[in-house]
């Protein structure tokens, strides 16, 4: 095929990828592509097809294969090949004015990952990629198609230098740093002034320019977005998660601060979001957003009260003229805006402003009627919000002498939102419109932010509450067992909904105040409504009740729970005695006691709700932690019925009806009942056993169906249930039962009585994820040596009887579940769920300090020896790239490898050479992982393997009398060692490269086993020590070879503690020297040191 046919054959490709209706043809399209883009010829057909420029998307994959080629690695491509794909790509930009607007973008994504990758790149004494605003001015002083090129081009090049792409990733994140320091330092301002000069332009032009016209439309958008890169720009490196952007400061550079003290650029985008269409405007709002948030020390106080003073004028016109802000877009931008001027600015410099009066009231205008209208942008709300919460908890702190009017303007806020939300509630129902009850994270963060807003004035607060509250309540009352009202019944449900939910928000928001008796005894008001309101709606749980409502009870008593009961409350609080008065609630025992009837009533109705139940289980949970709240709580009768009757028939969720899924929360109910029972105990097993007594029908019950397992008439599906919930409750126990009796009794219940029916269950539904999940988290839990709990006696055998039932269970399931086929899209809940279980249990049982390992091979006792043979079965069956793309598996699995190499050396050095090897390769891979505990447990490891080594081979030479099997092992050790030496060297080199390049986070960790790797591989350091030095700039080159003649200073060949320290200072030293030198322009021959050492 000719080079012209080949290229004809590739626009087809493209054609059929983009065009085709046919997903096989599609596929078959992309399989091609791809190798194409992996071909060696590539470069020079990416050149034939944008030179032949007949298809758009041809041209696409011209640009995007470059784009790879360059991204790929700085030795793929030589220095004039890059220099030369960027002009030939520029020329392209300017010689092609119509190209398609996803081959622009593809292009300009090229322009800028080449200048990026290049920054340093210097040729002749040149930075040869850094003039990039003398070539793009040429674009913007053509025509607008060119002017809108050169805009989007700086704009993209801004993009990329903020952002970690994915070839930043797997390169250094500090020299990413670097290259966005010297861009931010050299070119950044002058591209914000040159998009604010044009931005001046258009302004002055406004009225003259077309928007309806599509090029003059995009220049603006893409000159707007400039400036907005401009000013989102990460300056000082924190890369701050979009999600907190309402407590983000922009740290602009002490270089800009003429652009900010005249005023121009703030006045300039005011009158450009007065003067641009809507399509345009909420753009130049974002970019005020970001103005209004300019760190404040970039003024002084006199600068900084005129900046907010222009700030505050400019959003006082907007408020004055609000017509723009009927467009969703603009309306966010601008509450944004609104929540800036406090996130940034204190109470006290915003009240001293000239027309603060007029401004507050503009504001507290424009909030109400937002909320009043609830349906519009919905998700703005939190940020006006956001900004009167600040506002009234900043008012203890105000020192101004001038009025801040809070007072007078927040209860309209407060009485706005509680108004409009109740008014949402017949809206919702009778149109059949999304309720915003339904998305209660959103609730839930309005709630939190509105208990800070209600407090401010809470006596009014309270009072509308009462009001509103009594009004609902009273027609709720009328219309219950009305069964012709149903829709009318609903309104009133959700209207008493959302004011149990804002009660409980109100109690809650005492935390953030000093006590307050008055303020204590309005909280006793509405407690006591809501406790009625509550023994309403139970009364008629038996003909139906209101999900939501519940949930907004179990809210409420959660906060009530946090503010009034407990440990730290003052008990002779007014709530109590408004308690006392209205409900007979005079102490706290006795509001426990209503706390615990809801809980059992919740939990007798309303099993059908996994919602409900699971919020009644976690406030039970929450309850049974206090230490003087557990003992209040154990003297109920309601306590101590539930302890004495926990079955299905009392609390249906506990019985085999329940989805499988709903069982979760069993643990969680169990784990309270054992915190509850242990108050009292001691070590009265006739207790323990009549406590028992359920779990121990329904194991007999299961024993008896597993035994007919063979027969026609096993009842499978009962007996998988019943065992799924037994192992749950068990689990629960086990975590509640932190002593030494109490686990005992545990263990002498379920040993060896009923752990053969677990072994049993496992080797019937190895398969099974649900069956096997939470039997082996029930074996994982009870070898946890929690709170020292296993201390057995000196005569006792439990330690090691544990360690054989744990055994028995890892090999019963590891042997099954590799000989099961798993897709891959099914590879983890199918199997690497379980064998990160089994992983974490052993690491549990091995680290646990309860047996003496060393008795098993004394007495010829396989437990630990199979043990250890299915933890390496089930890790070669797991693909390496699984084991750090599963966060669970990586955990489990380094921190046994961790515990295995610091106890059981001898274990890990009698491996076969492939398993060995396998390892040590998961370690070299587990050295660059972004989890910090796998990265540190991994160093520890590797620590301990080197340490070993090392010793075996300077015993090698010596004669011992300690000639052992260890020894005999180590020797197996050293030989795989002698054969593959490749794999030590590139964990020298990771190691040495993280130290050196890299944000490393835990310096010392890294520092202890890198001792140990260059004494075994001296020759090799040395190599490594050259090439570094080597790569230096010709004027460096000695500062580098001193730095590593000062790391081995006073290092002598042995691995003793004093030594390691010594050389963990040395390191310290030297990753300091070479991080300031990086702060130099010579940071490409380093950078291109730190590439050799990783490819």
């Amino acid at each position: 095929m000719t080079e012209l046919q080949e290229v004809q054959q590739l626009e087809l490709l493209c054609k059929h990828l983009y065009e085709s209706g046919n997903s096989a043809v599609r596929a078959d399209a992309e399989k091609a592509l791809v190798n194409f883009q992996n071909a060696p010829d590539t470069l020079a057909k990416c050149q034939l097809l944008l030179d032949r420029g007949d298809s758009s998307y041809a041209q696409l994959l011209a640009a995007t294969t470059l784009t790879k080629l360059v991204s790929r690695s700085a030795q793929g491509l030589s220095l004039q090949q890059r220099i030369d794909i960027r002009n030939y790509m520029l020329n392209y930009l300017a010689t092609r004015p119509k190209l398609a607007n996803f081959v622009v973008q593809a292009l300009v994504t090229l322009f800028a990952r080449i200048t990026k990758l290049g920054w340093f790149d210097v040729d002749k004494d040149e930075n040869v990629f850094r003039n990039v605003i003398a070539d793009i001015t040429k674009f913007l002083q053509g025509s607008v198609e060119h002017c809108m090129v050169g805009v989007q081009l700086l704009s993209q090049l801004t993009c990329e230098m903020n952002q970690i792409s994915e070839a930043d990733a797997s390169r250094s994140l500090t020299k990413h740093r670097k290259i966005a320091s010297s861009f931010r330092d050299t070119q950044l301002f002058e591209i914000f002034r040159l998009s604010c000069t044009l931005l001046g332009q258009a302004r002055e032009n406004c009225k003259s320019l077309n928007f309806n016209d599509e090029s003059q439309h995009g220049l603006m958008t893409q000159l707007l977005k400039l400036a907005q890169n401009c000013l989102t720009f990460d300056f000082i490196g924190t890369s701050t998660d979009e999600s907190s952007d309402d407590l983000c400061t922009v740290q602009i550079p002490t270089s800009w601060r003429p652009a900010f003290l005249d005023f121009a650029t703030l006045k300039l985008f005011f009158d450009l979001y007065h003067s641009l269409p809507t399509s345009l405007s909420s753009l130049a709002l974002s970019c005020l957003v970001q103005i209004a948030s300019v760190r404040r020390s970039l003024f002084s106080n006199t600068e900084r009260a005129k900046f907010l003073t222009h700030l505050v004028n400019g959003v006082k016109n907007i408020l004055q003229n609000p017509q723009g802000l009927s467009d969703p877009a603009n309306y966010h931008e601008f509450c944004r805006l609104l929540a800036r001027l406090k996130s940034n600015y204190q109470l006290g410099e915003l009240v001293m402003v000239e027309n603060y009066p007029e401004s507050i009231q503009l504001i507290a205008k424009f909030t109400v009627e937002s909320l009043q209208m609830w349906q519009f942008a919905p998700n703005s709300v939190h940020y006006l919000l956001s900004l009167w919460q600040r506002m009234v908890a900043s008012v203890p702190y105000v020192k101004a002498t001038e009025p801040h009017l809070l007072e007078t303007y927040t209860p309209e806020v407060t009485s706005a939102y509680i108004t409009s939300r109740l008014e949402s509630v017949a809206v919702v129902v009778r149109e059949g419109l999304e309720d915003p009850l339904d998305d209660l994270g959103m609730v839930r963060q309005q709630l939190e932010q509105l208990s800070v807003i209600g407090r401010c004035e809470y006596q009014k607060t309270c009072s509308l509450l009462v009001q509103l509250f009594d009004q609902a309540a009273r027609s709720y009352q009328e219309l219950a067992g009305n069964m012709a009202q149903t829709m009318n019944i609903t309104i009133q449900e959700g209207r008493l909904t959302w004011l149990v939910y804002i009660i409980g928000a109100a109690i809650g928001g005492r935390v953030s105040f000093n006590n307050n008796e008055d303020h204590d005894a309005m909280d006793g008001e509405l407690v006591c409504r809501v406790l009625q309101l509550m023994n309403l709606t139970d009364s008629r749980l038996g003909q139906s009740g209101c999900e939501k409502l519940e949930l907004a009870m179990l809210s409420f008593f959660e906060q009530f729970r946090k503010i009034y009961v407990g440990d730290q409350v003052q008990k002779n609080s007014k709530v109590y005695r408004r308690l006392s008065e209205v409900l007979g609630l005079s102490e706290e025992s006795m509001v426990l006691s209503v706390f615990i009837r809801k809980i059992i009533t919740n939990l007798k109705y309303w099993g059908r709700s996994e919602q409900i139940i699971s919020k009644t289980l976690q406030l039970l949970n929450d309850l049974s932690v206090g230490y003087s709240c557990v003992r209040k709580l154990v003297k109920l009768e309601e306590v101590q019925f539930i302890l004495n009757h926990h079955t299905s028939e009392h609390f249906p969720f506990l019985g085999n009806s329940a989805a499988i899924s709903e069982m979760r929360c069993r643990s969680m109910f169990y784990t309270s009942l054992g915190r509850l029972l242990m108050v009292d105990l001691g070590e009265d097993e006739d207790r323990f056993d009549n406590f028992m007594m359920p779990l121990t029908a329904s194991f007999e019950s299961i024993g008896q169906m597993l035994s007919s397992s063979k027969s026609n008439l096993f009842p499978a599906e009962e007996a998988k249930k019943s065992l799924i919930g037994l192992a749950r409750d068990l689990r629960g126990l086990a975590y509640a039962f932190n002593t030494k009796t109490s686990y005992m009794m545990l263990f002498d219940w379920i040993y060896p009585a009923y752990t053969p029916i677990m072994l049993h269950a496992i080797e019937l539904w190895f398969h099974d994820p649900q069956v096997t999940t939470p039997v082996l988290k029930l074996f994982a839990e009870l070898v946890q040596n929690r709170s020292q709990r296993l201390q057995f006696d000196v005569s006792s055998p439990n330690g090691i009887l544990l360690f054989r039932e744990a055994s028995k269970i890892i090999c019963t399931y590891g042997e099954r579940i590799l000989s099961v086929d798993i897709s891959k899209d099914q590879i983890y809940p199918m199997k690497l769920k379980g064998i990160a279980i089994c992983f974490g249990m052993l690491k549990a049982a091995l680290c646990g300090s309860y047996v003496n390992f060393g008795v098993f091979r004394l007495y010829n006792d396989e437990a630990l020896d199979n043990a250890l043979k299915t933890f390496v079965s089930m890790l070669l069956a797991i693909p390496q790239s699984d084991l750090l793309d599963y966060p669970k598996v990586s955990q489990t699995y380094y921190v046994l490898l961790e515990c295995l190499a610091q106890d059981h050396m001898s274990f890990l050095a009698s491996l076969e050479p492939n398993v060995f090897l396998y390892i040590l390769s998961s370690i070299s891979e587990g050295l660059t992982a972004l989890d910090t505990m796998v990265c540190t447990g991994c160093c520890t490891t590797l620590d301990h393997i080197v340490s070993f080594l090392f010793k075996q081979l300077t015993h090698k030479g010596k004669k011992s009398r300690r000639a052992s099997v260890n020894h005999r092992e180590g020797e197996v050790f050293l030989q795989v060692l002698e054969q593959h030496p490749e794999i030590l060297q590139q964990i020298l080199s990771t190691v040495l490269n993280i130290i050196m390049f890299e944000d490393c986070r835990n310096q010392w960790s890294m520092s202890r086993p890198l001792l140990g790797l260059i004494l075994l591989n001296e020759e090799y350091f040395n190599q490594l020590r050259e090439s570094i030095i080597r790569a230096q700039l010709p004027d460096k080159q000695p500062a580098m070879a001193q730095w590593f003649e000062n790391l081995m200073d006073g290092i002598e060949r042995n691995l003793l503690t004093k030594n390691r320290d010594r050389f963990t200072q040395n390191l310290s030293t030297f990753r300091r020297d070479i991080n300031d030198s990086l702060k130099g322009p010579n940071m490409a021959a380093v950078a291109s040191g730190s590439d050799m050492m990783t490819s």
